[in-house]
């Protein structure tokens, strides 16, 4: 039992899945009991991230609230789960976004509505886990645990795409944890064998290096970088990697969609951080400046298609691509800046992005289309979804006073200042933020302003449950850019303990 006693971290996996039982459990008559459970649970969970919150020491680095089982000791097998100031935030919007995700799938309407929001409890869960797993295989049970349910959310109610999109996915993300999996096996076999001490355990193995007692050849720390660096950047996807994302986003329900931009690639930029960057950061900084080229192409190649599409879906899914090249070079600043303004914008982009692909849906849903050329002057006609658009496209551009601005300008004084990348890489980033602000605002523009392009009647505005969908969203969004210190606070220790042993480090080179 942790230091509190009550096991705060487990229950925020558990209540999910259990959710996610209940609802399943419930004859298929009961649609409302169903979305009840499924409700319930998934405010429980949000609860309980807020309790974590609470009980979070800001001022201490390391795991906190940790909760510890022997799973197969003699292999050094555990659940372990816990949460530091990098993993804490991501655990609130994982459970933010899980009853916006629920609330969408009601919405949205269609078949089996039941295994709908059974899956998505379920993927919320798995995602949870991710976060919070401190044993290396377990937060591979977990990682794995997240293809099955985004594969069907994409394959059974997604777009006329579905099936490929859905096998895209599965076959890239598989293929990558694979990998990862060969490095794991690799790190718990080097631990042991130095060591005496065969464990998956992430904190014990971190400890081990870091105080010399595991020492891995240049060589062998490379190939263990590697093996992670590949898992992650599919799954976030970082630029080649990224084509199963747009297929994906593009095919995916309303629903799906919220958690899938929102957080499941957002699961990538964490194992970068948790694995490649404080496990290696000797190989870090020696393939810093080859990744940040990879985040910086990510960056212009997502603003410049982006700005050639006319399908609303396929704007925001480039988009994507274009924010994660941003993260990406954050994360391999190497410095606290970066890490911090990487972590941030993982949170606002999870945020402004669901929403956006939320809107989308719904404007898709009253005309039966996503291309741009068919909407023109919707501010008239729908005042409400008009304001909340307008408020997200500015967050995702970076505008001062909301949630995208001081990610976006911690990310590029992290990488100005980082002895592995510099002014260039920012130089040629900024292009993508112009592009950026000109892609979206041309989106908006075409959409909600002008006169209507389409005969009929007119197009009607947010219900009161879409209101308080995009409410939800909007309420982080202002309050992260105006007082963004409520979450760089607790980061900060976290943060700052990775940037000091990477500054050792490079120091030592």
């Amino acid at each position: 039992m942790n230091q509190i006693g009550f096991p705060l971290v487990s229950l925020a996996i558990a209540l999910p899945a259990l959710g996610a039982l209940l609802v399943w459990l419930t004859p298929a008559s009961q649609t409302r009991v169903a979305r009840g459970f499924a409700m319930l649970s998934a405010l429980g969970a949000l609860a309980t991230a807020v309790a974590l919150v609470a009980r979070f020491d800001a001022s201490q680095a390391g795991y906190q609230l940790v909760d510890s089982v022997a799973w197969v000791a003699a292999w050094g097998l555990s659940y372990t789960v816990s949460v530091d100031g990098i993993s804490l935030w991501l655990v609130v919007l994982t459970t933010l976004l899980t009853p916006v995700s629920l609330m969408a799938s009601w919405n949205a309407g269609g078949a089996h509505p039941r295994l709908q929001q059974a899956l998505l409890l379920l993927l919320a869960g798995a995602m949870t886990g991710v976060f919070v797993a401190q044993d290396m295989l377990l937060f591979y049970v977990f990682f794995e645990l997240t293809l099955v349910p985004t594969a069907l959310l994409i394959g059974i109610w997604g777009g006329d795409d579905r099936r490929r999109a859905a096998q895209t996915f599965l076959v890239y993300t598989f293929a990558g944890s694979v990998v990862m999996l060969v490095g794991i096996v690799g790190l718990y076999q080097a631990h042991g064998v130095q060591t005496g001490i065969y464990t998956f355990d992430l904190a014990t193995v971190l400890a081990s290096l870091q105080l010399g007692a595991v020492q891995l050849p240049l060589e062998t720390e490379r190939m263990l970088f590697a093996a992670f660096l590949i898992a992650f950047a599919v799954k976030l996807p970082l630029w080649p990697f990224h084509s199963w994302l747009t297929t994906a986003h593009t095919a995916a329900p309303s629903s799906g969609v919220v958690d899938i931009a929102g957080m499941v690639i957002k699961i990538g930029a964490y194992g970068l951080i948790r694995f490649n960057v404080q496990l290696f950061p000797q190989a870090a900084a020696w393939a810093a400046p080859a990744i940040g080229v990879l985040a910086v192409i990510g960056v212009l190649y997502g603003g410049w298609i982006a700005f050639g599409q006319r399908d609303m879906k396929r704007i925001l899914a480039f988009a994507t691509v274009s924010h994660l090249g941003l993260i990406v070079l954050g994360i391999f600043a190497l410095n606290p800046q970066g890490l911090s303004g990487a972590l941030l914008q993982m949170i606002s982009s999870g945020i402004t992005t669901g929403a956006l692909f939320l809107i989308v849906g719904m404007l898709a849903a009253r005309r039966d289309s996503r291309d741009v050329q068919h909407f023109g002057g919707i501010w008239g006609q729908a005042p409400f979804l008009g304001s909340i658009a307008l408020v997200m496209v500015l967050a995702s551009i970076g505008l001062p006073g909301l949630s995208g601005f001081i990610g976006e300008f911690t990310i590029m004084l992290g990488a100005w200042i980082s002895p592995v990348l510099g002014w260039t890489y920012v130089s040629i980033a900024v292009i993508g933020v112009v592009l950026a602000a000109a892609y979206l605002l041309r989106m908006f523009r075409l959409v909600f302003m002008g006169p209507p392009r389409e005969a009929g009647a007119p197009l009607r505005d947010a219900n009161t449950l879409e209101s308080l969908m995009l409410g939800v969203l909007l309420v982080p969004t202002l309050v992260i850019g105006l007082y963004p210190n409520a979450l760089l606070l607790m980061m900060e220790p976290s943060v700052q303990q990775i940037a000091q042993q990477i500054g050792q480090t490079l120091a030592s080179r």
